[in-house]
């Protein structure tokens, strides 16, 4: 048994654990305690005090927010909107907003809390945060997906600011969304504000490089992965599953590393060639079709098989809590890089590990996102804007940096990439909150 899997077993009975006031928690259900769960096991190899352990835990604010809006029809609807500060401690909170019928608070602390370890983890200056506002854009008009934006806005000017809450696009929200968010916070405070946001269009202040940096920031991860395992990614076989933003910007990369993606999927079904799939058709397909559904130059295959398929990459990049205990061990890549949030549970973790997978967590895997929004906010602070092969050069040098700092970790410490990150993470917090103190 290997040291880190011991230490995993070893925190469900420690004052951390004891500390949830429950029984020691799977993960494969509530997204909170999953994150959480990944967490304790940092904090129990780092000793982190009790006090601080405490502290890091539990969010800053929570907020719930009422937004009413007149809709087309001129009923009046109100919706539910969420947003969550975790940790503020080394800068402004940073996070994105997201526009879905099942959001759920514990998913919004969740993922307010990732954002906390994935700052930290490429250490950028920012803490983390998440919102949400519980709705289904499909049966809104563009119109009412205006108002609930502004609406949700001005229920939360107090919390919004360059120096206090950065927002950013998320599931179901984008460049258009942001610039209605700009726009009321700006109307509030009587001047044009740029920085109160990030992922704008390029014309409102948005920086270039921006829209592909989760995907490219994957594929830096894979290369360091691959260098460090001694492969080659030319040749090697890929399959990504989640054919949006990210899993086509990664998958396009990929292709153009010279590794042969073999497997893509989108929530309309998984498409496999064992030849290839040229990426740039697949892309002019979706293009013209919307969706994957019906890609003719391609096999359809089951979502679940795609997670399954003998490939040497296997990019996650749709939804939370895809690979579980129930799939695990069918798993045969040798590298799994997580573009999406938590795709992975706490109990298929131990399951790769045993098998030795090996595992680019999401705080690492999809940073480049963030490090984007951050050099964009740098950008609109200082009113100068770098050149797209600027943006992309910093971030490499960010996510190559980041990455060496949690193999460091991982080999110091004998355990998996997932629990170094959040060790260097937990750490590089805990320490700005030694030296901070306690305000009372």
């Amino acid at each position: 048994m290997s040291q880190s899997i011991e230490a995993e077993q070893a925190v469900a009975s420690t004052p951390q654990a004891a500390a949830r006031g429950q029984e020691p928690f799977s993960g494969e259900e509530n997204p909170f305690e999953a994150m959480m769960a990944r967490f304790d096991r940092a904090a129990e190899l780092l000793a982190l005090d009790p006090g601080l352990y405490r502290v890091l835990r539990q969010p800053e604010k929570q907020i719930i927010v009422s937004v009413p809006i007149q809709r087309d029809s001129g009923e009046i609807e109100v919706f539910t909107g969420y947003r969550v500060l975790h940790n503020t401690s080394r800068g402004p909170a940073k996070g994105g907003i997201r526009f879905d019928p099942k959001v759920t608070l514990d998913e919004v602390k969740a993922l307010a809390a990732w954002m906390t370890w994935k700052c930290a983890v490429v250490n950028i200056p920012f803490g983390g945060a998440k919102g949400a506002v519980v709705c289904d854009p499909a049966t809104l008009s563009i119109t009412e997906i205006e108002r609930i934006t502004r609406r949700y806005t001005a229920a939360l000017i107090d919390v919004l600011g360059p120096d206090s809450d950065i927002p950013a696009p998320d599931l179901n929200t984008g460049e258009r969304i942001m610039a209605w968010i700009m726009d009321t916070y700006s109307m509030h405070k009587r001047h044009a504000v740029t920085g109160v946001v990030t992922g704008k269009p390029i014309e409102m202040g948005g920086s270039l490089g921006r829209r592909e940096a989760t995907g490219r920031g994957c594929v830096i991860s894979i290369k360091q992965a691959a260098q460090h395992l001694g492969f080659e990614l030319k040749g090697a076989r890929a399959a990504v599953q989640g054919f949006g933003n990210v899993g086509s910007v990664a998958a396009k990369l990929l292709a153009q590393e010279g590794a042969k993606v073999v497997a893509i999927s989108d929530i309309s079904g998984a498409y496999y060639n064992a030849e290839g799939i040229d990426v740039e058709d697949a892309l002019r397909w979706v293009k013209d079709h919307r969706y994957l559904a019906g890609y003719p130059r391609a096999e359809a295959i089951g979502g679940e098989e795609l997670l399954t398929l003998d490939v040497d990459i296997l990019l996650p990049a749709a939804v939370a809590n895809v690979i579980t205990r129930k799939n695990a061990r069918q798993i045969k890549a040798k590298v799994i890089c997580e573009g999406a949030n938590g795709p992975t549970t706490p109990a298929a973790d131990r399951i790769l590990e045993e098998n030795g997978v090996f595992v680019i967590p999401d705080i690492l895997a999809n940073a480049g996102g963030v490090t984007v929004s951050y050099f964009e906010w740098v950008q609109d602070r200082a009113a100068y804007f770098w050149d797209e092969e600027t943006v992309n050069q910093r971030l490499e040098t960010m996510l190559c940096r980041a990455f060496r700092d949690v193999l460091s970790v991982s080999q110091r410490y004998g355990v998996n990439l997932r629990t170094a990150a959040y060790m260097l993470a937990i750490e590089r917090v805990a320490a700005v909150h030694r030296l901070r103190g306690l305000y009372a």
